[in-house]
């Protein structure tokens, strides 16, 4: 049995958008303040998970691009999908190191938590194809 759930077209574009933004903001601090990313990851209470991945300058500066490249595919809706799971990919391991052990800040851990969820949102929902319903406009 399949269920067609009526969700506004827009609605998903502006939540699309609006979810890429912090990607973008992220890859830009990735990008243009290294050190202050070495920083963070080298107070963090789970840095071993940074190192695990490799050398953290060129894990930083490599997530920098990642979030970049795919925040932007995911701006503007090219293979939606596929952004989303290569930044949920991106992002675990950083929510890892730097958001879980730090009990007095768990507003940011839940933060990143939600933004999972909107990653899984657009990876379980295939928005690249295009409907072929009697409510286009509509039906998702």
């Amino acid at each position: 049995m399949t269920t067609t759930t009526i969700v506004s077209r827009r609605s998903v574009q502006i939540f699309r958008m609006m979810l890429s933004g912090i990607f973008l903001v992220a890859s830009s601090s990735h990008l243009l303040k290294v050190e202050k990313t070495l920083q963070r990851i080298e107070q963090a209470s789970f840095k071993g998970i940074a190192y695990f991945f490799g050398e953290p300058r060129v894990m930083v500066i490599a997530s920098g691009i990642v979030m970049l490249l795919a925040g932007i595919s995911l701006l503007i809706g090219h293979r939606t999908r596929w952004a989303a799971v290569v930044l949920l990919a991106v992002l675990i391991p950083i929510t890892l190191t730097i958001q879980v052990g730090q009990i007095t800040t768990l507003g940011p851990l839940f933060k990143n938590i939600a933004i999972m969820g909107g990653l899984v949102f657009f990876i379980l929902n295939d928005f690249d194809k295009p409907q072929n319903t009697n409510h286009e406009k509509d039906i998702l």
